[in-house]
């Protein structure tokens, strides 16, 4: 089977700086759709949490929409979200049985590129303990696709990506899967201005930037662009910059992006304090750890 995070490998610069994107929750108002309606009716159904469907609900979007782990791959995310349900006091006092990750856990410490591909060959292969977890995934893709339909990119995203195409090689960098993420960027007609479009199955983020962009561009000529701590842990992990799409203040982020951060980071004044505050204001919009 031929790797697809090659073509990130093979890729050579055409201009002078680059720019990586996420997706969902930056470019596109998707998150809450998504996780809403498409992955938390799913987690219900298919762990059988049923009985303690409201906690369900509000853990899942805890973990995928209002956390510092906003926009994880969703493996790791379903963890994160079965440990934190378990924990819960009217969880236990209703005796609800979590489900058993174990296998899922396993797989997660050894495998770089959590998807579906992997996951069904890991399936075939004869581990049975994942069986439940593609059954659930398979589900998720198939009602994202179903129900995902006609969400825009948000105001100036694409004024944005003509002035990033006029400097710089832009890229779709995400953790969702490349079918999707290839259906809804063509739907929008802004599929021509990324080179790549990668997903789960080319690797995690920080790889993605890692091999397109490290070392092939000066390190301040590298922007990140995402909603979530692990664009920004992908950028710093990669020696690049970031810009912020702030979770419910997306629009504001898109207009500054649009006014004064590309033409900064063009003019070679983003970093330092410039970033930092921009890091800060980030920083605050999300939290560690649940209220409850």
């Amino acid at each position: 089977m031929s790797d697809p995070a090659q073509v990130l490998r093979d890729f050579k610069p055409s201009k002078e700086f680059f720019v990586g994107i996420d997706s969902d929750g930056c470019i596109f108002d998707s998150m809450e759709i998504k996780h809403q309606e498409c992955f938390a009716p799913m987690f219900i159904k298919h762990f059988k949490l049923q009985a303690v469907s409201k906690y369900a609900r509000e853990t899942w979007a805890f973990v995928n929409l209002y956390s510092k782990t906003r926009g994880a791959n969703r493996f790791p995310a379903l963890v994160r979200a079965i440990q934190l349900l378990g924990a819960r006091p009217q969880v236990k006092a209703r005796n609800v049985t979590m489900p058993d990750i174990k296998a899922l856990e396993e797989w997660i410490a050894r495998e770089s590129k959590l998807g579906n591909a992997t996951l069904n060959k890991e399936v075939a292969g004869g581990n049975q303990g994942l069986a439940h977890i593609k059954v659930w995934s398979d589900a998720v893709n198939a009602a994202v696709e179903d129900i995902v339909h006609g969400v825009p990119p948000f105001p100036l995203v694409r004024e944005c990506l003509q002035k990033i195409n006029a400097r710089a090689d832009a890229m779709c960098i995400s953790q969702t899967p490349v079918d999707a993420l290839k259906r809804e960027w063509s739907e929008h007609g802004i599929d021509g201005f990324v080179k790549i479009i990668a997903g789960q199955e080319m690797g995690t983020k920080t790889q993605h930037l890692e091999m397109a962009a490290k070392g092939k561009y000066p390190a301040e000529k590298i922007l990140m662009i995402g909603d979530a701590p692990g664009d920004q842990s992908a950028a710093k992990k990669n020696g690049a910059l970031f810009f912020p799409i702030n979770p419910g203040r997306e629009e504001a982020s898109w207009e500054r992006l649009h006014g004064e951060a590309l033409d900064r980071f063009f003019a070679g004044t983003y970093a330092g304090d410039y970033e930092a505050g921009l890091i800060a204001e980030f920083q605050s919009c999300l939290p560690e750890n649940p209220s409850w």
